[in-house]
């Protein structure tokens, strides 16, 4: 296998892998939001919103940059971009932004429900 074959292969792998933890995460989001709604709290709940937190708390350190564009950019993104082969050029840029409002959203549902029963 050529080297190039094997950095577009790496490349893909590293795109996977973030499309993998992107919608691990956006389930989480839905997930708290969906408590939120139904007044439902379990260890589910409490697990999604430590691993929300922590991916947070990842990218505050990294610069608010995800810390797998780096290794994009070693194997062969000069832009070190994760999200161009799996989503629309357009969704992209709204990413934070939307999952940060449904979040907040989700997290002061539940607060309130709980302080109100």
């Amino acid at each position: 296998m050529a080297l190039c074959e094997m950095l577009i292969n790496k490349l893909f792998f590293i795109k996977l892998i973030h499309t993998i933890i992107f919608l691990f995460m956006s389930a989480c989001i839905v997930y708290v939001l969906y408590c939120g709604i139904t007044k439902t709290y379990n260890w589910i709940l409490l697990f999604t919103i430590v691993a929300v937190l922590i991916e947070g708390l990842a990218l505050v350190f990294n610069h608010w940059q995800c810390p797998l564009t780096n290794l994009a950019r070693k194997y062969g993104d000069e832009k070190g971009r994760v999200t161009d082969m799996f989503f629309p050029a357009w969704f992209v840029p709204h990413v934070f932004q939307a999952c940060t409002v449904l979040f907040i959203i989700g997290l002061v549902l539940i607060a309130v429900n709980y302080l109100i029963t």
